[in-house]
């Protein structure tokens, strides 16, 4: 007697397969080892990664450098200039202020600690400012502003106090440009815009660098320096760093 089922399957001359899952063969070592079918990349798979791997670094450093030294200058009539700057960055900003008819130029820095008893100069602004000044500007067109002795946060701190002088001076200031070193001009001007936002708008001019051929950075050992450095230290204002009123 011949069983039939559905449209003409013989169940008892038919064999049947039956899909068993024994967890005892995909698993070892008591346990904590199981095996898992799952799809991996071929041979071109793994090319095409490390193509773009390689493209993505190839992008990343023929970019990172004149990224960080952006230069985006806006038609303004106050300059203020990072007092830790060397004075071939200063030459370089009063060559740009005597070039666009500037009115004012503010420097900033931190009051000395060790310097003090050596210098008659209170701060970094105070000497930048004396050294401007010896290099053919008008008195009367610098302002030095020092930000208090804060160990973090100083490009934060010297921003604030540029923008405490600004509303106490009753100037009628509605942008300015920024003028820094190098690399590090990129951070700086995220600093300052945030915190002169949304009265004051701020430019930025980066100094080029003198030490290496900024085209081909990572041939020097400063270029290589100076660029990963600034480069984590963007990361981390734009990640995480939030202008606050104290510190």
């Amino acid at each position: 007697m011949n069983s039939y089922f559905g449209d003409g399957v013989n169940l008892l001359t038919s064999p049947i397969v039956l899909s068993v899952s024994d967890s005892s063969h995909s698993q070892q070592l008591w346990g904590l080892l199981e095996y898992k079918p799952q799809w991996t990349l071929t041979l071109q798979g793994w090319c095409l990664v490390l193509l773009l791997i390689t493209a993505g670094t190839l992008f990343i450093f023929l970019t990172i450098q004149p990224f960080l030294a952006v230069s985006v200058p806006m038609n303004a009539k106050v300059l203020v200039v990072e007092g830790w700057v060397n004075d071939e960055t200063l030459k370089g900003a009063i060559a740009e202020f005597k070039k666009k008819n500037y009115q004012l130029m503010i420097t900033t820095g931190v009051l000395f600690n060790q310097q003090k008893y050596l210098t008659r100069y209170q701060s970094r602004a105070h000497l930048t400012a004396a050294k401007a000044i010896a290099l053919g500007l008008d008195p009367l067109k610098v302002v030095a502003v020092t930000n208090s002795m804060v160990k973090v946060n100083r490009t934060a701190a010297s921003a604030m106090a540029v923008k405490d002088w600004l509303f106490r001076s009753n100037l009628k200031i509605t942008r300015l440009n920024l003028y820094s070193y190098n690399v590090h001009t990129r951070r700086s001007w995220i600093i300052f815009r945030q915190v002169l936002a949304p009265k004051i708008k701020v430019g930025a001019i980066a100094h080029p660098p003198s030490g290496y051929n900024p085209k081909q950075w990572w041939t020097a050992s400063e270029g290589v320096r100076s660029v990963t450095a600034e480069a984590i230290a963007y990361l981390y204002v734009f990640l995480i760093w939030r202008y606050q009123q104290k510190f």
